[in-house]
């Protein structure tokens, strides 16, 4: 009985090896489809190309802000008497942030990239790329020497950038996201340096994973396993080198961000346990439990100022000898203490875009997962008649269309039947939001959240809570932003364990 079960075993075994072809000799690829037993990544059997994926790389200037529960909204005293951030429980998806705003150097690299690429034949989109300097005009101050030198000059380079309105920092985002992404593909050898790069031959991320953009072929061009291909291939975002695009926070992540509540869990996950769910205190601003603005502990620091904010009326900077904040203005991005995500000005020093449209009562009705109001969906592909992709436009863009009513008509979700949702559940049919904006009202779908205080606002506005608007083609001394990326995949960067503490390890990611 026992010889007759061994050999049904080594049978089973013997027939599972043939099925699967998993043999190292036998197999080219990387793993196994669990559904058909066939190789991946072996032309011999359709080529189908599945990477050795280990998880998403970290972007320039990037920390990963892990998600979570919170308590969204003003959770401190409303002094306004705005009541427009109605304290409720949300959720935010992990994702990554710049440690610090986006610096003059930082910017200045872009406007430059612009000119060199587009001078020639479009001057106005390099106009359009520039900060409003004149923003620091004045009539009864004398702000001359920083129109004229705060953005252009070496002294300020790593101060943030101001002036900027909410679409050139969107802008902004995008023309990073390619540059991030081509330095990827010269880095792996997949595309050599282009440094000549002018009009529709700018590399952006779009042209080169839909076809449309070949620059010059690295020696390490991804091999092409479909038996039919033609040999070498453009990578795709299958593939694992390409990161998402960097965009501007959502303000439910930029209040989650700077409350820094991951430094008030007593027992953060580790490998060794599990954590405590639990927030032992709130924060009244990003640094810490402590209602202050001071450093409190009994060193040489103590009394040091945590943020740059203007203690009192006239009182920018302190006094001769004793300057609270050391800033007048914005002070270098790298000042201060960062929180416990490790963000740096997360409270005072420029207020910061975000990517959501301002309405007072935002979030009382929608979505408490990811909340977010500013939805305006497009097609990310242009299709043409022929149900081919359409050709790249002049400045080397794949041009985007906003769905219409007969792309939605199948949708079952109403919000979802206009592509322009900014609106959604606001009440604008009874209000004056759309209709009498300019009289009644600042408030229209142009309307942008800002977030945080600045070098020339009191304490107050330094609680992550606390909210304001400007309109998006508006730009301020007094406002910046930074960056973000999506987090793909296991929400607490591991991806080996994924979210079941307990679950098997996917052999396609070993």
């Amino acid at each position: 009985m026992k010889r007759t079960l061994i050999g049904v075993s080594l049978l089973c075994i013997g027939a599972a090896t043939i099925l699967s072809a998993c043999s190292s000799k036998k197999s080219t690829g990387t793993g196994v489809s669990s559904k058909t037993g066939w190789n991946y990544n072996d032309p011999k059997l359709g080529g189908f190309d599945v990477p050795n994926f280990t998880g998403q790389k970290l972007g320039p200037g990037l920390v990963l802000v892990e998600g979570g529960r919170f308590t969204m909204g003003m959770t401190e005293e409303d002094l306004t008497g705005e009541r427009n951030n109605i304290p409720r429980t949300v959720s935010v998806s992990s994702f990554y942030m710049d440690e610090t705003e986006v610096s003059n150097v930082d910017y200045r690299e872009y406007t430059y990239w612009m000119n060199r690429t587009y001078a020639s034949d479009y001057p106005e989109v390099v106009a359009k790329s520039m900060p409003d300097e004149t923003v620091w005009r004045q009539a009864l101050s004398y702000n001359e020497p920083l129109v004229q030198y705060y953005f252009r000059t070496a002294a300020y380079n790593n101060y943030p950038v101001v002036g900027v309105n909410w679409s050139q920092a969107n802008d902004y985002c995008k023309w990073r996201s390619d540059r991030v992404n081509e330095y990827i593909l010269i880095k792996n050898g997949q595309l050599k340096k282009n440094p000549n790069q002018v009009n529709e031959d700018e590399f952006s991320t779009e042209t080169y994973v839909n076809g449309q953009y070949d620059g010059a072929a690295g020696t390490h061009k991804k091999k092409d396993l479909d038996p039919g291909g033609s040999g070498k291939r453009n990578s795709t975002y299958a593939d694992g080198y390409l990161l998402p695009n960097y965009r501007l926070p959502t303000e439910a992540e930029w209040e989650y961000a700077a409350l820094g509540l991951i430094g008030n869990n007593p027992e953060p996950a580790t490998r060794r346990r599990r954590g405590e769910e639990v927030i032992t205190e709130r924060n009244t601003y990003p640094w810490g439990a402590k209602n202050t603005t001071r450093y409190g502990l009994r060193n040489e620091y103590q009394g040091e100022f945590l943020g740059n904010f203007k203690r009192g009326e006239g009182d920018n900077m302190g006094i001769a000898g004793a300057l609270n904040d050391n800033a007048d203005i914005p002070a270098p991005v790298y000042s201060y203490q960062p929180n416990a995500f490790g963000l740096y000005n997360m409270a005072g020093n420029v207020s910061e875009w975000t990517l959501d449209t301002y309405r007072p009562t935002s979030h009382q009705d929608v979505n408490d997962f990811r909340p977010f109001r500013g939805n305006i969906y497009t097609a990310y592909k242009r299709v043409a008649e022929d149900n081919s992709l359409e050709d790249k436009d002049s400045l080397g863009h794949l041009p985007v269309r906003t769905l219409t009513p007969d792309d939605l008509a199948n949708n079952n979700r109403v919000e979802n039947r206009n592509a322009d949702v900014r609106g959604f559940e606001d009440g604008d049919s009874t209000s004056n939001y759309v209709y009498n904006f300019g009289n009644s009202t600042l408030v229209n779908d142009d309307a942008k959240v800002i977030k945080g205080a600045s070098w020339n606002d009191r304490a107050y506005y330094m609680s992550p809570g606390t909210r304001r608007f400007m309109q998006a083609n508006q730009a301020s001394a007094t406002v910046g932003f930074r960056c973000v990326m999506d987090r793909l995949g296991s929400p607490d960067g591991n991806e080996e364990r994924g979210g079941n503490y307990f679950g098997k390890e996917s052999k396609h990611t070993k």
